[in-house]
């Protein structure tokens, strides 16, 4: 069995998100051209707002593209059209008013793709629909934002062409807007450093959210087809999520969490590789065999998890600062997507 093959329906979403990514820094860059031509205090502070969410959001959409495992490049259209609008919002041509509104209709078609790469994660799979979970939070912010914006327009519309204000209730427009995003200030996900990044438990536990949901799927259904590309998917997860551990966490918490539990971790994880490499050589068209032999890896995984997540996450809410498990968690998502392009390059 090879060891991977990604769909083309996966493939497509892993480019959309590297979209996604790039969209983002040019709508954060594209904040802060805005900031410095901004003719009004007012408008510049909503703006500087703006800026510190748009940051915060792509590190979000960075810790999704290494949760959904598959590393892509953005399209050839978006490589076209990026220096195209960098140059006309960098040019004397437009006015204030015009530039923001090009850059609310970048807003826009940021939320509207962030929408439609999670629908479309709901029809491919759950596997998918679990690790892209945190990209609601970037899709709310955005359309609060594209609302924000509206009412922004507005105001600067009516100021270039009358040297006047606008009637208030315009401008209320904005108010409300941002009164809605005071709806996501309890979630896990916005409530980051300025580092952008959630806490290792936090990324951890997405990692194995993903793959329980992989161990699901397979149990439903018997299609050889369905079987190599759930499993395909297990195995990039898998590995990549061990290696990054013992790359990062584990040597962190040896010291606090104790040899002996520590090593076992690192016993249980070579079992696991080898239990994967054996169920990569069995024909998925033998499929009571195949998922016999992942039901017993899921068995193993099933323990492998559920000690993390009582006894060494504890150990590290006891040991660690808050900005020490931020930290640890950068340097994860930044281990894991290094081994996911070296995959990747490996299987061109």
């Amino acid at each position: 069995m090879a060891t991977t093959l990604d769909d083309t329906k996966r493939l497509a979403i892993g480019e959309r998100l590297a979209d996604l990514k790039a969209f983002q820094n040019l709508i954060i860059s594209n904040d802060q051209k805005l900031i410095d031509v901004c003719p009004y205090d007012d408008v510049r502070e909503r703006l500087q707002n703006m800026l510190e969410d748009d940051r915060k959001n792509l590190g979000i959409i960075e810790t999704v593209i290494v949760q959904y495992g598959i590393q892509s490049e953005p399209s050839a259209a978006t490589n076209i059209f990026i220096p195209q609008f960098e140059q006309m919002m960098s040019g004397d041509e437009f006015t204030f008013y015009q530039k923001l509104m090009h850059h609310e209709l970048m807003k826009h078609g940021q939320a509207m793709s962030g929408i439609m790469i999670h629908k479309a994660a709901q029809v491919v799979g759950a596997d998918i629909e679990v690790a892209i979970t945190p990209l609601n939070t970037v899709n709310f912010e955005g359309r609060a934002h594209q609302e924000q914006l509206k009412g922004v327009l507005e105001q600067v519309g009516v100021r270039e062409m009358t040297g006047k204000e606008a009637k208030q209730g315009l401008w209320a427009r904005v108010q409300d807007a941002v009164a809605a995003l005071s709806g996501v200030a309890g979630s896990v996900i916005t409530q980051n450093t300025d580092k952008q990044d959630m806490n290792i438990q936090t990324l951890i536990r997405l990692d194995h959210n993903k793959v329980n949901t992989i161990f699901t799927e397979i149990g439903a259904t018997k299609d050889p087809q369905k079987l190599q590309e759930y499993f395909s998917q297990l195995y990039k997860d898998l590995l990549v999520h061990a290696q990054a551990e013992e790359e990062v966490v584990y040597p962190k918490v040896r010291p606090f969490y104790g040899e002996g539990d520590t090593q076992e971790l690192y016993d249980e994880q070579a079992e696991m590789k080898r239990m994967l490499d054996e169920i990569k050589a069995i024909d998925p068209a033998s499929a009571d065999e195949f998922r016999s032999k992942v039901k017993d890896l899921m068995e193993m995984v099933g323990d492998h998890i559920r000690q993390e997540e009582s006894t060494m996450f504890a150990s590290i809410d006891k040991n660690c600062s808050s900005e020490q498990k931020e930290q640890m968690a950068s340097e994860f998502k930044a281990a894991k997507s290094k081994l996911q392009q070296e995959v990747a390059t490996a299987n061109r």
